[in-house]
């Protein structure tokens, strides 16, 4: 699937903004990673957006293997006690991991308006339904 220039711009913008992805002027989130029910400003309604645990997910695989690469180097170069693991793995850990799925899950959302991106249904094909259907007699 091919997406024009305009469309990934605007996926990138908005979603690292974390801006409305039809006006770019309303917040996305209440808080944190609360997703808000509407734009302040156009009035978009979000409840299309179903971004779900994807972007956590997606970013913890990810940053999970240079937080792990850095604690196995601390061990490897010092063989410190366990406590130095905790001050500094652990908040390296975190800082690589919580600070991306914002802009992730703002970008997935962005993604979503953009390729107008809905709940998957079954289609029933209109002969198939047809034949299904037994004719009682009147």
């Amino acid at each position: 699937m091919t997406m024009n220039p305009s469309a990934r711009e605007a996926i990138l913008k908005h979603g690292l903004m974390c801006r409305c992805p039809r006006c770019g002027k309303g917040r996305l989130f209440n808080g944190f990673l609360k997703l808000a029910p509407r734009c302040e400003a156009c009035g978009l309604d979000y409840s299309f957006a179903d971004p779900a645990d994807g972007p956590a997910f997606f970013i913890m695989i990810i940053m999970g293997i240079p937080a792990a690469g850095f604690g196995v180097w601390v061990e490897i170069m010092w063989e410190p006690s366990v406590w130095v693991h905790l001050l500094t793995s652990g908040p390296f850990l975190l800082l690589t991991c919580i600070p991306p799925i914002r802009i992730a899950k703002g970008m997935l959302v962005a993604s979503q308006y953009f390729h107008k991106a809905e709940e998957g249904r079954f289609a029933v094909p209109q002969q198939a339904a047809a034949k299904a259907e037994p004719s009682v007699p009147i």
